[in-house]
């Protein structure tokens, strides 16, 4: 492990931009796939072979979706806690 402690402008600014991704557009968009892909799921909105398939599919791909939102707001809230602790430790 290594004892080097380093947050430069390079890095805060690329944490606070992926934040800013994470919360905005991102998160939003994801969401919005998932509603779009529940509408998709409903056989009185779209119905037929290929239709049937992509029910079968969704539960997956809309789980997926979930799990990739999660694993973002992990990687959002790490980011941002190490680098604070960064921060801290140097006295900033």
């Amino acid at each position: 492990m290594s004892d080097r402690v380093l947050s430069t402008v390079a890095a805060k600014e690329t944490i606070t931009r992926m934040q800013q991704i994470i919360n905005g557009p991102l998160m939003d968009q994801i969401q919005q796939l998932a509603n779009l892909g529940q509408t998709l799921s409903d056989p009185n909105v779209w119905d037929g072979t290929l239709a049937i398939k992509f029910r079968g599919d969704w539960p997956q791909a809309h789980q997926s979706l979930k799990q990739v939102q999660e694993t973002l707001e992990q990687l959002r809230a790490n980011s941002q806690q190490i680098n604070q602790n960064i921060m801290t430790a140097g006295g900033n």
